[in-house]
């Protein structure tokens, strides 16, 4: 039987901001930052009228879960970057993030991608 993480019925997002910019994969992601470094994450979305997907800032419930997780400052120095002069920094999405973590993955939908390397 397969877990996966669910949304809690109480959360707040204090941790990450949204971050607009002009990704050649996204233009909207969560970003969390620690000192000059950061690093930008996202999520797969689903438009229902156009039945196309798309990538941008992550659930607002799973921002505060991802930050205070204990693996997560070991990942965030592994990964992140300066922002570069285009304003991008690195990139991750979402499920690459939750299983370095060894946290539960959000639910897989059926219409959903995946990045087949590390850098996006």
């Amino acid at each position: 039987m397969r877990y996966h993480h669910e949304k809690p019925p109480i959360y707040s997002g204090m941790y990450g901001e949204l971050y607009i910019c002009d990704h050649p994969v996204y233009n909207r992601c969560t970003l969390f930052r620690i000192g000059d470094k950061g690093l930008a994450v996202i999520q797969q979305r689903f438009n229902d009228e156009t039945k196309s997907t798309y990538w941008s800032e992550i659930d607002e419930w799973l921002t505060d879960e991802l930050y205070l997780h204990p693996k997560f400052k070991k990942f965030f120095d592994e990964r992140s970057g300066i922002c570069t002069n285009d304003g991008l920094y690195p990139t991750v999405n979402v499920r690459q993030m939750m299983w370095a973590l060894k946290m539960k993955p959000i639910a897989r939908k059926r219409w959903e991608t995946v990045f087949d390397r590390r850098y996006i």
